[in-house]
């Protein structure tokens, strides 16, 4: 990062850098120039803001600023007192990711506002502006210990314009309008302004401070309040996590500017990642004969993992249960379990083993567990029911992980922690929930939404099906998804069985598709009705399509292909477009290049999902 002196009236300063007069309006803008920002003093002399993107504004002047304990909300307000423009431009290479190179590119504004009331610190708005979108967040130091008891920042759209939002953190994104929103929804919430840019708001560089929520304000007409999950203690110098706003002229826009949310996270902070392995797995019941069923299916299937879920150490809702220790909850009991047997023979076939253990064990036993779990050969955790929310609760689960981290242990956490981009800094946090998925069974036009919404903000620990009948998809549905949606510990088979599991030709997909990538393209489709991705793996290249509550044919042009090189598509569809038999799927190929497109017939909740191979030359 460097100071950008040259650029300063590009930036429309209106009082020099330097100057014991207060700067009342600071103005600065993306690299590509399309979002444009304004950081200034309202009439109250409150720190305030504003977003525009290709002209039209996407957030109109917003109050900023926190609330301390002890404070005396009076009509003194502010000063802005000093500005410091900066540039970055760098490039990294993530360990898990969607792409296997990230531009990094901002312009940052540092803005510090002086408070008149004798004894409030002065306060920084730390903000940026990306191509993909804007962020700000607060610093400021004070050498008492203080309480920080709520947010004032607001995002104020122009209009009613429709939204998706839910309450529920595994619950459905549902369509409504501004003045519909409720207290407590959850992040991302994304945005469609008329005749102007689709925005997505969230959180991201959440450690150690409490989370956030949103709700309506009651004074101020379409906007959205931060809703914190509780106070924020802090002495010496605090810095908050970012609050963003990702932009884009479509829904589909969203999703390629993803790289926002991990670019506000530090960058990897374990020296040597490659114990770290990113890949499929297969869940087994409790019993050894039914695990070692599963470890065959996973080298018959080239997945890299195997999960033994809750129950093994006894029932995990009791605190008095001993995770180190082996004693079958007779609930979950599937046969004799023999848990060294299972990692040893597992551990042959190079498959790693996940288990599943309660956050009352975790809190209690963790620093005991994790050298017990090494030696045991044990590869990763997933955490179960944490808690979250709170900054007591926020700060336990990071350093949870990173003492994971330490033992060289991956972690999946399950049930309501939603992901800020903290895979950045400690990518051993291969995945985690936070999502409506199979567990729950949902509709497809609900997993069409989550493309859109959910997997905004980071990997989800969806759980494919296949051959449950419970699904409200079709089967080629399911194995769309395994494109469509990221998550680097990717479940598959989720409630499926080892005696039900049948081999079929589709099965190839599920063999050869990757959980990391190298690249990601958008390529079309709408928010509620359909999505089609695109994604690269080394020379290979893969696309999920996600259909909704209709049948429908679309076109799918392949320009991401490689100029010049021909491939072999393997396309698995749905085998009866007209829903009759939505547990079939059709297996074709054929020669496609830089120039094709793709005829694609999807059933009522249906899918498609294709493989390009390139074709050697002769």
């Amino acid at each position: 990062m460097f100071r950008l002196k040259s650029l300063l009236i590009a930036f429309s300063l209106q009082t020099a850098f330097g100057q014991e007069t207060p700067l009342p309006d600071v103005r600065f803008s993306s690299p590509d120039e399309k979002l444009a920002a304004r950081i200034f003093l309202n009439q109250d002399h409150q720190p305030s803001y504003e977003v525009s993107y290709a002209g039209a504004a996407a957030i109109l002047p917003s109050r900023l600023g926190l609330v301390l304990k002890g404070d005396v909300e009076g009509r003194k307000g502010y000063a802005l007192t000093s500005s410091e423009m900066s540039v970055h431009r760098s490039t990294w290479t993530p360990v898990l990711g969607e792409q296997s190179e990230v531009v990094d590119h901002y312009h940052q504004l540092a803005v510090t506002f002086t408070s008149k009331q004798a004894g409030k610190p002065s306060l920084t708005v730390e903000a940026r502006c990306y191509n993909e979108g804007f962020a700000f967040r607060y610093r400021f130091f004070s050498e008492e210990p203080r309480e920080i008891i709520d947010e004032l920042s607001e995002f104020t759209f122009a209009g009613d314009f429709p939204l998706w939002s839910t309450r529920e953190v595994e619950g459905d994104y549902l369509e409504t309008k501004i003045s519909e929103l409720t207290p407590n929804r959850i992040r991302p919430v994304v945005v469609k302004v008329e005749n102007g840019p689709v925005v997505a708001l969230g959180e991201a560089g959440l450690v150690d401070s409490a989370r956030m929520r949103f709700k309506p304000s009651k004074n101020q007409p379409h906007t959205f309040l931060p809703h914190l999950a509780g106070t924020v203690k802090m002495a010496g110098e605090f810095i908050s996590p970012w609050r963003y706003l990702m932009v884009g002229e479509t829904a589909g826009d969203l999703i390629n500017n993803k790289s926002l949310v991990p670019n506000l996270n530090a960058p990897c902070a374990i020296e040597d990642t490659s114990w770290i392995r990113p890949g499929k797995a297969i869940r087994a019941e409790l019993g050894t004969d039914q695990a070692k069923a599963c470890v065959d299916i996973a080298v018959k299937m080239n997945f890299q993992h195997l999960l033994l879920d809750a129950g093994w150490y006894g029932p995990e809702g009791s605190s008095s249960s001993d995770a180190t220790t082996v004693s079958v909850d007779p609930k979950r009991k599937a046969g004799d379990f023999d848990l060294p047997e299972i990692i040893k023979y597992a551990t042959e076939r190079k498959i790693g083993v996940f288990l599943y253990v309660n956050r009352r064990a975790l809190e209690r036993q963790l620093d005991t567990l994790l050298p017990l779990f090494k030696k045991w050969g044990v590869s990763g955790i997933k955490f179960g029911f944490v808690n979250v929310g709170s900054q007591e609760w926020t700060t336990w689960l990071h350093d949870a992980i990173k003492k994971c981290a330490d033992h060289q242990l991956m972690v999946d956490v399950h049930d309501h922690y939603l992901p800020t981009g903290w895979s950045r800094t400690y990518p051993n946090l291969l995945t985690q929930e936070g999502i409506g998925g199979n567990e729950q069974m949902p509709t497809a036009e609900h997993n069409v939404i989550l493309a859109y919404t959910r997997y905004l903000c980071g990997a989800g620990d969806y759980t494919i099906c296949y051959h449950s009948g419970r699904l409200q998809t079709t089967r080629a549905h399911q194995l769309a998804a395994s494109v469509v949606y990221y998550s680097p510990l990717q479940l598959i088979f989720w409630y499926d069985r080892p005696h039900v599991i049948r081999e079929k030709p589709e099965f190839e997909l599920f063999r050869q598709v990757s959980t990391t990538w190298d690249e990601t393209k958008f390529i079309q489709g709408e928010i509620g009705e359909y999505v089609a991705l695109a994604r690269r793996k080394g020379d290979q290249w893969f696309v999920g399509v996600l259909n909704s509550r209709k049948e429908r044919e679309i076109s799918l042009p392949l320009e991401f292909l490689k100029e010049g090189q021909a491939y072999q598509a393997n396309l698995y569809t749905d085998q009866a477009p007209d829903g009759t038999a939505p547990t079939k799927v059709s297996s074709t190929t054929q020669k496609v290049n830089k120039e094709s497109s793709v005829q694609v017939k999807m059933a009522k909740n249906g899918g498609a999902a294709f493989m390009l191979t390139p074709l050697v030359k002769k």
